[in-house]
């Protein structure tokens, strides 16, 4: 990976700072930062007019959600519902898709998840829904299939599970897990924000009914994108306004419409794993959008194993330390968020020594709050995480290394 052109696509990464809280929120694009700029001053109108301005300004973002679409394989544009963020999206889900069902219907959730994909179906419970838990196996902090089947039954409409989770960094196998809740007559949907930064998302190979993630962790501006099938996005009620009916997907899920110059500017994404593939491969003849994404993410996803094996040799090599998932880089069973625990110091203590060395990471339950208290961290202030993406270097795991040496 040539990390250095990687680098300057970033304008962020300029400064004297190593930024590695990126579940929390990654840096932008320069390519997205000037379609806002460029949005904003030449096609900052209502859609719909007759004037060429604003024809103009529809096409630009007709072909923005069209993007999208081809980017995560949904099969047409009309399966992506733009939002503000993931939770409010999956909020606005559970509000129209729960107007289908009756009391006593049964929904299940993880004890792993952002509680962007749990609160909203908890609350559900006002309504007389049953919501059951697929509890993490302690031992192996692994989501066992086995553990799923016996929680579903006849009465369970959806199962909401993470594609990977923002604590333990495991992936999920969405794809198992989606064929046992068909079987079983059942929705599946899909938390994918700490997954998509890392790797290709192609929702009809995982056989996902609703799949959600926001643009800001995934190099992007403040925005979020849910992709749902067409024929379940057409059996949703509207949550716009009133002459604003079912057959109107996405628009029905959108109300008050979705940010324009923010949508437009998530062609600079796309664009960048384009030029990506370009500037590393340059076959010819060229392959599909498909096969050359796949190559782009299994460059990404190489280059990211390399990062967590330089920390998680060094956190496996010190005996206070308790890495909070996977101990092993392998990048088919985890991506590079790593969080650990020091039985001598609590998390916060720990982060704030690192502070002091110009390296951004974090501690806390990062609203996973149920996995944290199913794994009795409350009292360590929750776990140190460190969640590491592409555009971090091999030198600067190094630096953390040597500050994390210097507090141990």
């Amino acid at each position: 990976m040539d990390i250095d052109f990687i680098r300057d696509q970033f304008p962020a990464l300029k400064r004297d700072f190593i930024f590695m809280d990126n579940a929390g929120g990654s840096q932008v694009l320069g390519k997205v930062i000037e379609r806002i700029s460029g949005y904003l001053v030449h096609h900052n109108v209502q859609l719909g007019a007759s004037y060429a301005v604003s024809a103009e300004a529809g096409r630009k973002l007709k072909y923005a959600t069209a993007k999208i679409a081809e980017l995560v394989n949904a099969a047409k544009p009309e399966e992506v519902v733009v939002g503000s963020s993931t939770t409010m999206l999956l909020r606005l889900l559970s509000i129209s898709i729960s107007k289908q069902w009756k009391k006593g219907d049964e929904v299940i959730i993880t004890d792993t998840d952002h509680e962007a994909n749990v609160s909203p179906w908890m609350d559900l419970k006002e309504k007389g829904i049953e919501v059951r838990i697929w509890k993490v196996n302690p031992e192996s902090l692994e989501l066992e299939l086995k553990d799923l089947k016996k929680l579903l039954n006849g009465r369970t409409k959806l199962v909401a599970v993470t594609h990977a989770s923002n604590v333990l960094g495991t992936i999920n196998p969405i794809k198992k897990i989606a064929k046992e809740v068909h079987k079983a007559g059942a929705l599946i949907c899909v938390d994918g924000v700490a997954y998509a930064p890392h790797r290709k998302v192609d929702v009809r190979d995982l056989d996902a009914d609703f799949y959600t993630f926001s643009w800001y962790k995934t190099y992007g501006p403040h925005l979020a994108v849910m992709y749902g099938k067409h024929k379940q996005l057409l059996k949703l009620d509207s949550l716009n306004h009133y002459f604003i009916g079912k057959k109107d997907v996405p628009y029905k899920l959108q109300p008050g419409n979705f940010n324009f110059e923010l949508t437009y500017s998530v062609l600079g994404i796309i664009e960048y794993y384009e030029e990506l593939y370009r500037h590393h491969f340059n076959s010819k003849p060229q392959p599909v959008y498909t096969e050359k994404l796949a190559k782009t993410f299994g460059l990404i996803a190489s280059h990211e194993e390399d990062l967590a094996k330089i920390l998680l040799d060094y956190l496996n090599s010190v005996p206070e330390i308790k890495i909070i998932g996977s101990p092993l880089a392998d990048g088919s069973v985890r991506v590079p968020t790593i969080s650990f625990i020091h039985s001598g110091m609590n998390s916060d203590t720990i982060v704030e020594k690192v502070d002091e060395h110009r390296i951004g990471i974090r501690f806390g339950d990062f609203y996973a709050k149920k996995l944290i208290q199913s794994l009795g961290l409350e009292e360590k202030n929750g776990v140190v995480r460190v969640s590491l993406v592409h555009y971090n270097t091999k030198s600067e795991v190094q630096k953390l290394v040597n500050a994390l040496k210097q507090i141990f």
